[in-house]
């Protein structure tokens, strides 16, 4: 089982870049891990531009933390935007398995360590400490990638001992990030799975989709296939600062048609649900998904796990200083007085008057928009074709 933020690290990480290979576990030069962190520290802070996170706290796992102050002698330079740079995951398994019961599923594949979309709000984040990196900006511009991915699923599901059900792919990180219009490392994975008529299940809020209908829709013919798109906010001035790097509320909308179009099962997610920012939208987005063709749709109400929370709060204190005390309040209504809380049902949902209130709020658009309240689409696991590999020949 994975708690929230974390994920299986194995094998070994080589910086495209540099060319230089490490253990996943193997800490980095004290110099290099100095700079880090200093280039997020409280002094000179400031955003940046297609950026969502301010700083670089510490590595829970390092026993060492530096914060850089103003002391009226010092001011630190100009800070550059900081760029993505790109990692190898040389490891040797692929498939994620969890025993969440409130999950619904038990595989999942990510191609993609990290994400460039640069949320603020991403409950992944925490999982990039496994790598020795921050979950501030490291999380957004040192992503790590699975070049190898399609290669070690081929050889997976031809294991004699496999079991088939389905496999998700995009439920830590976004398969569709920007890096993947390049790369297709989720498209090559993709192509395994239809090959082998094997069920998947996809998570992501990028159009970037659209480019692999012809793939989805032909699975889709035979329940192999669905989709899951999250609409966050419909007001691109809120998404910049939000969520950066992602495609825009109208752009996600139109996604939708097109999946609607190509006869692909999908649910609108509207998610995160974060109060008093975007918690007004609920019906909104309801509304707007359900005229683009959506007919099932569900709701995930913030979540803070781990280093997420003073991210967000720094976050927050930059973006909505005067909303800062009563959204971080009513967080903290909904999952017992805690920033979060990781408990089974409740920490998709949270608890407590404010986290009903938007439950009934969600029901009644439900019913006005006309939206199914059938249980997720069920995908066909008995069409599965082992396969065999090549390599055993020789």
């Amino acid at each position: 089982m994975q708690n929230d933020g974390e994920m299986s690290a194995k094998g070994s990480v080589e910086n495209r870049s540099s060319g230089e290979k490490r253990s996943s576990f193997e800490k980095r030069s004290t110099v290099e891990k100095e700079s880090s962190i200093q280039k997020g520290s409280s002094a000179g802070k400031k955003s940046f531009a297609g950026r969502g996170a301010f700083s670089n706290p510490s590595n829970r796992y390092n026993n060492q933390s530096r914060e850089a102050f103003y002391d009226d002698w010092w001011l630190p330079e100009e800070t550059a935007i900081p760029k993505t740079q790109v990692y190898v995951d040389r490891g040797n398994t692929i498939i994620s398995t969890n025993q969440s019961p409130d999950i619904p599923f038990d595989q999942s594949i990510n191609p993609y360590r990290g994400c460039e979309h640069g949320c603020i709000y991403c409950y992944a984040r925490p999982s990039h400490t496994y790598w020795d990196f921050s979950p501030g900006l490291d999380f957004e511009t040192k992503i790590i990638t699975r070049p190898n991915a399609a290669t070690l699923l081929r050889k997976t599901l031809t294991k004699p001992n496999y079991q088939c059900k389905v496999i998700n792919i995009g439920a830590n990180t976004d398969p569709y990030q920007p890096l993947e219009a390049k790369i297709k490392t989720t498209r090559e994975i993709l192509e395994v799975l239809q090959e082998q008529r094997h069920p998947v299940s996809l998570i992501t809020k990028s159009s970037l989709v659209i480019r692999d209908l012809d793939i989805l829709s032909e699975m889709a013919a035979d329940k192999l296939c669905s989709v899951a798109i999250r609409v966050t906010t419909l007001n691109n001035d809120l998404k910049r600062i939000l969520e950066p790097r992602t495609a825009n509320g109208s752009a996600r909308l139109r996604t939708l048609k097109q999946l609607s179009g190509a006869g692909i099962p999908f649910t609108l997610m509207v998610a995160p649900v974060i109060p008093f920012i975007n918690d007004h939208e609920i019906e909104h987005i309801l509304e707007q998904g359900s005229l683009a063709g959506a007919k099932t749709a569900s709701m995930i109400l913030l979540r803070l796990p781990r280093e997420v929370s003073p991210l967000f709060q720094e976050w927050l204190e930059e973006h909505f200083p005067d909303k800062a005390d009563h959204v971080m309040s009513l967080v903290r209504s909904a999952r017992q007085g805690k920033d979060y809380q990781s408990g089974y049902h409740t920490r998709m949902r949270g608890e407590g008057d404010y986290a009903n209130m938007l439950q009934q709020r969600f029901r009644v658009a439900l019913r006005k928009f006309g939206f199914s309240q059938a249980p997720r689409f069920s995908l066909d696991c008995s069409q599965f074709k082992r396969g065999f590999d090549q390599m055993s020949l020789f």
